[in-house]
């Protein structure tokens, strides 16, 4: 069914005129009965005046809904409705209202509400999905005790809550926690369940389990032991303890996001969740445990305290982001998980920061909310939350976070509420450090030295270019963590925070008895830019801190790439031999080591050549990197060897660090072995392979040297009924392909039997791909532009979330050369061109046109 919504100008929401719902909510019953092409939802809830609102007239939200009946205090009533919901006359004082709708799940395609997968009937209602399932205010600061009765043949049928009652084609539950209805959810379908059991630090006995479809039951244990450590870690690291009798997540194929955490009934795309070795890689399993610890950890920071509108969407989001992150610290790897961290901010956030898509933390209007589900309000959410507890310290933010949960357990929270409690909880006045939720776009922080008589200088100037609606910053707080190295590598100033809050700071070391080399911006302590005429090399060989080894290396990496590309110049020997140590040193952890393998993305490059004032070549890029790629193998063809030998795992696999982090290295020695040999080695390594993560390795491998056919068909001929494994041969082919290649693949692929494009997983595999191989997507011809915008023009009417999202593949078209700008512009203004376009898609490409 189409939006009508759609047709209309999109209407813009502002920050600034929120006001409250003038209606209280003291209980709320659902009845579900539960078809395919005529559901019917009966709701009756208890309204009474808000007294803390202004007057306003009762309005309920309503999308794509037929209207069976209505009535007050048992009266029939007519109520007036159109596109966007639903307005009637009523009594001053408390009543009772009473509707039944009809709505059709099976062709519900957009995947918000109910809808139907593979004939499982599963909900999705952040952030507005649930109008689109009965009339009711769908807004986040209007919570109530939720009771629901799910009738239908499917034999398990699930809700958010307690289980009360059961029966032949009926379950009820309820759930005693208020909440907004975006964390409503409903299941129906033929599962299975994986069981699991927590008992709580009070002793409270919690039955688990992950519903999955007959014949996924193989793949839930690593899930539920990620479960149950999230639930342990966060009783004692932030003491909050889990308040139903029952912890439920679902598996889902159809599903726009990774995941929801829906009140005791989360439900999970089915790549977050379902594992084993034979189908999922390494990254696989550490991705599930994350994202099952984001999800369980919001039971606190975004359910029992909720944001009071979606404009606070990173009060819940980059706080939960923040958590997951320190379990992932605290489980796995600490240095690893924060490079890791960096990258995916260097290569999703900056860009959104630098380009037309930027907005604050914290937004100030939007057209649609769920374009605003960024890496700006997750990642550089995440990155706020870090700044504040580096500012105020370990202890102050353990009890920040200890009077933010008692005073507002059961609230709809603001931003102001957040900062509030740390300021009196610290009695910092953080008025200035809160301009990192109200100002767009990313800090240049500029780095230069002074040196005399024993008293070294550093003197920093911060400054953050304009973005749209914002042309001049003020400064911000920011923390920026530094250490000194003395000639001979040894660390003569331990770690320090500098908090530089004006436009230019600076800062003196005093009884130094030589010059030391300074570390600037340790474990990434804020989210900038950093410029600093640096000793490189140094620091790549004796920084103490594991993130500036890294980045040193980084830089050096990127100054090495930067001559290749401009002047044709030949790979730097210096940082090669550098590096070369850092390989060689056993000491350190193999998954750090496969870290410092890697280059920076060509997107990255991209953009320092653009900040420089050079217009990026894409190809240009691709080939310098192929370049260097073939020169370390054959500098280091005696060390590659080596490196494969040591990260050999003869122990039955785990997905833990420590073989994980061999694996990694491994793959990345492999990676640089099959340029020497032409895939002689990944060809053994494919066949023998025993788990998803070398298997997959190897083909990658095999595609990258062009012998990649053959294994592709094996592969197929081996995985084709597993939907997951699928997506990843989808994906691979184009991302490991030469450009050329890449777009022959992606080109043939859409029209291959299993691409199934109303998939989210599936179309993402295939255009994601696309869309990340830099010189692929940034053809010349225009072919990459072309192929994304004709699939984007057919899924925007079945699924505007998933359109939009991928649309900011164009974000930073204004990089690139005149002739790469106009074939873009015209793709651009094809999708605006098209009938009926939705409002995700239309905001989104008409802010990249604006730019």
């Amino acid at each position: 069914m189409k939006d009508a919504s759609a047709q209309t100008t999109p209407e813009t929401i502002y920050l600034k005129d929120y006001k409250a719902f003038g209606w209280q909510i003291e209980d709320v019953h659902l009845t579900f009965k539960l078809s395919p092409d005529a559901t019917r939802v009966v709701s009756k809830i208890h309204f009474a005046p808000n007294p803390d609102a202004p007057e306003q007239e009762f309005f309920l939200h309503g999308e794509e809904l037929n209207l069976i009946r209505a009535r007050i205090d048992g009266e029939a009533v007519t109520p007036e409705t159109d596109a966007r919901g639903l307005r009637c006359k009523v009594p001053s004082g408390p009543f009772l209202w009473e509707c039944e709708v009809e709505i059709a799940p099976e062709s519900n395609t957009a995947l918000e509400g109910l809808y139907m997968s593979g004939g499982m009937y599963c909900t999705q209602c952040e952030a507005e999905g649930f109008r689109k399932i009965t009339y009711y205010p769908d807004r986040p600061d209007v919570m109530a005790v939720f009771t629901v009765r799910v009738e239908g043949e499917m034999p398990v049928l699930l809700s958010n809550g307690n289980l009360k009652g059961k029966g032949d084609g009926w379950a009820e539950w309820h759930d005693p926690w208020p909440k907004p209805a975006y964390l409503f959810a409903l299941v129906g379908g033929e599962l299975v369940n994986h069981p699991g059991a927590f008992k709580t630090m009070s002793g409270k006995d919690i039955e688990l389990n992950i519903w999955v479809r007959p014949g996924d039951e193989g793949k839930c244990a690593f899930g539920m032991e990620a479960l149950i450590a999230s639930m342990k870690w966060d009783e004692e690291v932030y003491g909050r303890e889990y308040d139903l009798d029952t912890f439920n997540i679902v598996a889902v194929d159809d599903f726009n996001m990774g995941a929801m955490e829906n009140k005791g009934l989360n439900i999970f795309n089915s790549s977050c969740v379902l594992a084993s070795p034979e189908t999922s890689t390494d990254g696989n399993f550490e991705r599930i445990e994350a994202i099952i610890a984001h999800e369980y950890f919001h039971n606190w920071t975004g359910n029992r305290i909720t944001c009071r509108d979606w404009f606070q969407l990173c009060l819940k989001e980059g706080l939960t982001v923040f958590r997951d992150g320190q379990f992932t610290s605290d489980l796995r790897s600490a240095p690893v998980k924060r490079i890791d961290d960096v990258i995916t901010l260097r290569a999703r956030q900056f860009p959104e920061d630098q380009g037309p898509l930027a907005h604050p933390v914290r937004p100030e209007s939007f057209q649609e909310i769920n374009n605003f589900y960024t890496a700006t309000v997750y990642e550089k959410g995440a990155e706020v939350i870090g700044m504040l507890k580096t500012l105020v310290g370990d202890e102050a933010y353990s009890k920040a976070l200890d009077l933010y949960f008692e005073r507002h357990d059961g609230d709809a929270a603001t931003i102001e509420d957040w900062i509030k409690v740390f300021e009196d909880s610290t009695g910092r006045d953080l008025t200035q450090f809160k301009r990192w939720y109200s100002q767009a776009g990313t800090p240049f922080v500029e780095v230069s030295e002074a040196w005399e008589d024993g008293t070294f200088t550093l003197t920093l100037k911060q400054h953050t270019p304009p973005s749209p609606g914002q042309e001049s910053k003020a400064p911000y707080v920011i923390p920026i963590a530094v250490g000194l190295l003395g000639p001979n590598g040894d660390e003569v100033l331990e770690t320090q925070i500098l908090e530089l809050t004006e436009a230019e700071q600076s800062f003196s070391f005093e009884g130094l008895a030589a010059r030391p080399v300074a570390s600037v911006n340790r474990g990434f302590s804020a989210p900038v830019v950093l410029s600093h005429d640096v000793d490189r090399a140094f620091l790549l060989a004796h920084d103490t801190d594991p993130f500036n080894r890294w980045d040193a290396s980084q830089g050096l990496a990127k100054e090495c790439l930067l001559a290749m590309i401009t002047t044709g110049a030949e790979p730097d020997a210096i940082w090669l031999d550098g590096l070369e140590h850092v390989l060689r040193d056993q000491t350190l952890d193999p998954a750090y080591r496969s870290l410092m393998l890697d280059l920076p993305s060509a997107s990255e490059l991209a953009q320092v050549l653009a900040d420089q004032g050079v217009t990026p070549d894409p190809e240009a890029i691709w080939a310098a990197g192929d370049r260097l790629v073939k020169a370390r193998a054959e500098r280091w063809k005696d060390l590659l060897p080596e490196l494969a030998k040591e990260a050999e795992v003869t122990a039955p696999y785990k997905p833990d660090a420590e073989q994980s982090g061999k694996r990694a290295l491994g793959a990345s020695a492999a990676t640089l072995i099959s340029r020497l040999d032409g895939g002689k080695a990944a060809q053994a390594r494919f066949d023998s392979a025993d788990n998803m993560t070398l298997q997959l390795s190897a083909l990658g491998n095999l595609i990258r040297v062009g012998q990649g056919d053959a294994a592709l068909a094996k592969f197929y001929e081996q995985w084709k009924d597993d939907r997951l494994v699928m997506d990843k041969w989808f994906g691979l082919q184009i991302g490991a392909s030469e450009p050329e290649a890449a777009l022959d693949r992606a080109e043939a692929l859409t029209q291959h039997p299993d691409f199934d494009w109303t998939n989210p997983n599936r179309f993402r595999a295939v255009f994601g791909a696309l869309a990340m191989h830099h010189a692929a997507f940034h053809h010349k011809s225009g072919r990459g532009y072309a192929l994304l915008t004709d699939w984007l023009i057919k899924l925007d009417d079945k699924n505007p979330q998933t359109t939009a999202r991928m649309c900011s593949a164009f974000q930073t078209w204004k990089r690139y050369d005149a002739g790469r700008q106009a074939l873009i512009q015209v793709q651009l203004e094809r999708i605006m061109a098209k009938d009926n376009l939705s409002r995700d898609t239309s905001e989104m490409v008409s802010r990249i046109l604006a730019s």
